[in-house]
């Protein structure tokens, strides 16, 4: 018997709504994370996209446990010497709490170009309306 393997051909995609209200920003990354990769479908091959299109909303009201939004810094550097940029995760969740569950996703799937791909079909928006009706994408729920 022979290991299958999937094509791009053979995948078929759906869209997710997820609701973050309320939800803790690692354990709603995770199950997004799953979704885009395709990790939750029996046809799953690591080397393909076989994932689905995933659409969060409510991303303002995500929640962060224990001392989170003032200890935990986002950091990035510009290569030159002193470009260090540093943000709290409170002061990101004001100014583009996108980002958050942009950034905490991005860390949970491959670091290449399939990567890369993936994220693309990920689509966050702070509150409750997006623009994606017309692709009838359904209810998941995250617990």
């Amino acid at each position: 018997m022979k290991t299958f393997s999937a094509k791009e051909k053979d995948v078929v995609r759906q869209w997710h709504v997820i609701d973050l209200e309320g939800k803790t920003v690692g354990r709603a990354a995770t199950e997004i994370a799953n979704l885009l990769r395709g990790k939750n479908k029996p046809i799953y091959t690591p080397h393909v996209d076989c994932g689905d299109f995933v659409v969060c909303i409510n991303a303002e009201k995500i929640n962060f446990t224990g001392n989170k939004l003032d200890d935990k810094m986002y950091r990035r550097h510009s290569n030159y010497p002193g470009g260090l940029k540093e943000i709290t995760a409170g002061s990101l969740l004001e100014k583009a709490p996108e980002q958050i569950i942009r950034f905490a996703v991005q860390g949970m799937i491959p670091k290449n170009t399939l990567g890369r791909q993936i994220l693309k079909k990920l689509k966050v928006y702070a509150g409750p309306n997006h623009p994606h009706e017309a692709q009838q994408p359904q209810n998941y729920p995250i617990v």
